[in-house]
């Protein structure tokens, strides 16, 4: 995974709240490998109609350049499925800025370079957009988001920041505090021997 401190593109609006994993992707079509690619999956229900054609006025159907998504609370709500995620991100999307999140989606999405922006309010920023897309910049840095000339600042877990920006996983997260970890093991060790196997196997 590629770090990043600074996103441009194009941000689209889906104005709906509690849009959850199984609207972002059918458990249906989770039986396809991800290597065939799950973009073309995403939000499928809502934009395409039961004949399977694309619904014209759908904002991503409109504006499929889009990379930075707008969305009400609550997004990512539902199971743990991280398809979810991989569908985002197959589509295109690097950002979705949203006041709430499901906390499994959120950290989903930064174990995969997905930014998830808390802006406390998004109604200013879905007005702008009701007409389609405008240019917009997330910032990691100022922990900011602007569209058109909208700046609002956003929310983010500090070590889930440091992940995006370094384009770390979990294990490399926990590898950087390695000898802050060896340290904190030694401390214990002297203080709660029991609580340590030695080399022998023995307690």
């Amino acid at each position: 995974m590629r770090g990043w401190t600074e996103h441009e593109g194009l941000a689209v609006a889906l104005d709906c709240e509690s849009v959850d994993t199984d609207q972002l992707i059918p458990a249906r079509f989770m039986v396809t490998p991800r290597s065939e690619g799950y973009g073309r999956f995403l939000l499928n229900d809502l934009r395409y109609d039961p004949r399977g054609a694309p619904i014209a006025d759908f904002p991503l159907n409109r504006h499929p350049e889009a990379s930075i998504l707008v969305s009400r609370r609550n997004f990512g709500s539902g199971s743990s499925r991280e398809a979810a995620v991989y569908a985002l991100v197959d589509f295109g999307f690097r950002v979705v800025v949203a006041p709430s999140f499901g906390d499994i989606f959120a950290s989903n999405a930064v174990n995969n370079g997905l930014l998830p922006a808390r802006v406390e309010s998004v109604d200013e920023i879905l007005h702008a957009l009701d007409s389609g897309t405008l240019p917009a910049k997330a910032d990691l840095e100022s922990q900011s988001v602007t569209v058109g000339g909208i700046t609002r600042s956003f929310q983010i877990d500090p070590a889930w920041r440091e992940k995006l920006i370094k384009g770390w996983d979990d294990i490399d997260l926990t590898m950087a505090r390695r000898q802050q970890i060896a340290a904190f093991r030694a401390t214990r060790a002297e203080a709660a021997p029991w609580a340590f196997t030695n080399e022998q196997g023995n307690t």
